[in-house]
Formats: C-alpha cells, sequence, structure tokens
C-alpha cells in the first residue's frame, strides 16, 4: 500500500518526459547484450549541498573507474526528490541508481519502481538489522545504505564538571542534572519538539527506550515518554521554545552556550568543531529503568536500482550500488561525513579511529528503522507523534491523553 504522502506525489506527478541525458529511457527496449557493454550511468540524489555533494561524489568517482564506466549526476533538495522521482516513473525516465531517504524505500519499491537487489546478486549480509528492515519490502531488498546516522546525548563537559554533574544514565538522572545546570541565560537541555516528522525523530529514543511503539501509540510506555519531555519544559529546564526549535536551532543554542545538553544527531559535528570553547561529549539516550536498552532511530540514505528493461545497464547499476557499499568505501564515507558504517562488524574499528562517534557507534547497533513496523504507515504515526507532543508541551493534553486526542480518538 502507497502512504497518503506518496499517493499524493503521484497524484500531482506530470506526464511530461522527464529524459536524462545519455542514458535514454529506463523503460525502454533491452539493448545491451553484457555488462562489458555499459559504458555510462545516470544517478540521482538529494546531497546538494557542499561539502556532502563533493564528499559523495568522490565516492560515486572512485566506483566509477572500478567498474570502467562514467556517471552522469543529478542532486536536487531534499523536499523534491520524491516528487520528481514519481514524475520519472510516469515518464519511464528514472535514473539507473537512485538515491533515497531510508523510510522512503518501502514506499516507492511499494510502486513497483525499483528492482530487488538480491535477485542481482546482492545481500545485506552483516548490516545492521535496523537498515535491512529499512531497505526491504515483502521480504526482497530493495537497497542498501553505505553509512547511517542516529541521534543521543550531548553534554557540555565544562558546565558538568562544575555543576558536579555527571553524564546520566538515567531518566530521573538527566531531569535533576538538566534541572540543576539550568540558570539565568542557559537551560539545562535543548531538543527539538517542533510540529514535523524531526520533531517526531527526536521524541523516539525516549519512546522507543521505554518499551513504546508506533502501533499502540496509546500505550502506557509512550505516556511515560511524553512525560519525560513535558517534565523537563515545565520544571524550566527546557526552554518553551523547544516545540518551535528544529535540530539546528537546537545546536545553535548549545554551541552557544545557553544549553548545556542536548539531543542530536554527528551531522551536527562539524559546526561544534568550529566553536572550539566548546568542549563536548556524547552519551547514549539514558533510560527510565535499569534493564532496558537504549533505542534510537535509524537516518541515512539508501542506494537502490530503479527498474530497466536493459538488463545489462540494470546488473552495472546493481554492480555501482555494491561498490558503493563495500566495506572500503563505508568506512572512508563515515569517517569525511561523521556519519556511521552500516555494517556491524566495522562500527567498533571505526569508533576506535573516530573516538567522538563512540556513542553513536553504540546507539547504532540497537536502532530501530521507523518503517520496520508499520512500512509505508509509518507517516501517520509520525504525524500522531507530533502532534500529541505540541498538545502535551502547551497544555492542552495530558501526557496521558494527548496521543489519544492527537489519533482522533
Amino acid at each position: 500500500m502507497i502512504s497518503k504522502r506518496i499517493a499524493a506525489a503521484l497524484a500531482g506527478a506530470t506526464t511530461v518526459s522527464l529524459l536524462l541525458v545519455a542514458c535514454g529511457d529506463n523503460g525502454g527496449d533491452q539493448s545491451s547484450a553484457s555488462g562489458d557493454s555499459v559504458k555510462s550511468l545516470t544517478i540521482l540524489d538529494y546531497y546538494n549541498n557542499d561539502p556532502d555533494k563533493s564528499l559523495v561524489q568522490k565516492g560515486l568517482d572512485s566506483c566509477a573507474s572500478k567498474l570502467g564506466i562514467t556517471i552522469q549526476r543529478e542532486t536536487v533538495p531534499g523536499d523534491t526528490l520524491i516528487q520528481k522521482v514519481l514524475q520519472q516513473a510516469s515518464s519511464k525516465t528514472l535514473p539507473d541508481v537512485l538515491m533515497l531517504d531510508n523510510p522512503d524505500v518501502q514506499q516507492i519499491a511499494a510502486t513497483g519502481a525499483l528492482a530487488p537487489l538480491n535477485d542481482m546478486g546482492l545481500n545485506a549480509d552483516g548490516v545492521i538489522q535496523g537498515m535491512v528492515d529499512a531497505t526491504s519490502y515483502e521480504g526482497k531488498l530493495y537497497g542498501l545504505a553505505p553509512v547511517t546516522n542516529t541521534i543521543a546525548l550531548f553534554y557540555n563537559k565544562d558546565m558538568l564538571a562544575e555543576a558536579g554533574v555527571q553524564p546520566p544514565k538515567t531518566w530521573e538522572e538527566l531531569k535533576a542534572a538538566a534541572k540543576k545546570l539550568t540558570k539565568p541565560g542557559r537551560y539545562g537541555i535543548a531538543f527539538n519538539a517542533n510540529a514535523t516528522y524531526e520533531g517526531s525523530w527526536q521524541f523516539l529514543p525516549a519512546m522507543w527506550t521505554n518499551g513504546g511503539d508506533e502501533t499502540d501509540l496509546t500505550s502506557p510506555q509512550v505516556a511515560e515518554a511524553l512525560q519525560l519531555w513535558v517534565d523537563l519544559v515545565q520544571s524550566g529546564s527546557a526552554s518553551k521554545s523547544v516545540i518551535n526549535w528544529t535540530q539546528g536551532d537546537a545546536k545553535d543554542q548549545f554551541a552557544a552556550g545557553k544549553a548545556a545538553m542536548m539531543v542530536n544527531g554527528p551531522w551536527q559535528i562539524p559546526a561544534l568543531e568550529k566553536t572550539p570553547n566548546v568542549k563536548w561529549d556524547v552519551v547514549t539516550f539514558p533510560l527510565n529503568k535499569p534493564d532496558q536498552t537504549p533505542v534510537a532511530p535509524l537516518g541515512g540514505e539508501a542506494w537502490t536500482v530503479p527498474l530497466n528493461k536493459d538488463q545489462a545497464k540494470q546488473q552495472k547499476a546493481a554492480d555501482f550500488v555494491k561498490c558503493l557499499n563495500s566495506d572500503e568505501n563505508e568506512l572512508a564515507w563515515a569517517k569525511a561525513r561523521f556519519t556511521l558504517p552500516t555494517k556491524t562488524a566495522l562500527l567498533d574499528q571505526y569508533a576506535k579511529e573516530v573516538p567522538s562517534m563512540k556513542a553513536f557507534a553504540e546507539q547504532v547497533k540497537t536502532a530501530r528503522a521507523r518503517t520496520g513496523k508499520l512500512g509505508d504507515k509509518w507517516p501517520d504515526a509520525a504525524k500522531v507523534i507530533y502532534q500529541a507532543i505540541q498538545l502535551a508541551l502547551t497544555g492542552k493534553a495530558s501526557a496521558q491523553d494527548a496521543f489519544k486526542q492527537a489519533s482522533g480518538g
């Protein structure tokens, strides 16, 4: 079943041909007899901002060189990718290699636009289970992600030391630390609780770590997680403005010394490195109970192969995706972009070589795919989550009633 978001985009997709240069219509006749006859591949992704664009380009060029081909790459803004993909699917002009945000893989696979990678000799052996769940649909693998990311708890080492506070390991410790660290001009903690999928994403470590589940958002475990957010805001340990903040805003507060801790991801590290006066470290998300395991959401993009009647070109595209996911490439991209390899066997080595990513390397081992349980229905649940957070943090509903109210119950 296609999600409402994808269906809406599909309804608005034009039928105008969006033929990509030099590769022809990927819905055309089979024309290549063997992979050796394939000399060029087209690629579509949303890494359109430096430095990501140039860093990814190096990886793409490396695999192109190894396979003896040239590549023609198009980058688009992230919020336009799905619309473009559906337009190209309609006009049969999809690229040979397509990058998708991992929660979108199942949704696009459900449209029938992607080729199963298993049928072309690829597998996900050794890949963290959360990413396998994200990139599989109806028992088949449709994407491979060289790198991933997740979120954890950053803290200002100097501020915690000055206050005599240890990095929190439990929710009670988190609330106590945030309260003690709060003083005029500074909050104890910053996080994003805005009315977007990003706000839902930041709530998932609390919800999932506590045993909450998107298949039952009215459970006590989910309400307890929301109460944690409410307690932090109502106590004054977190700003009431978190209902409007992005993850970038939370980073700005932390980098400016206006927050002693923040929930965020490793993509903020390059910006933090530009503020050397802020000494920071990261720990996995705190637990509500000692027997729990921290569970956070998986980010990152997967590379897929659209269906192509030119079997040789489709196989060459699969070979290209396989190359992108080699151990060598995973480590190179992870180091360059403050992301994480998706193969479990590489995580410990990576953490030793990039110490600032140690907590994220631990966190990602137990991280979950947002689409792992609901598949293409995840966006609907995410909307209920961020609406419930807004209701609770603005005092329009209790943590116990917010999810029922947000879901129309």
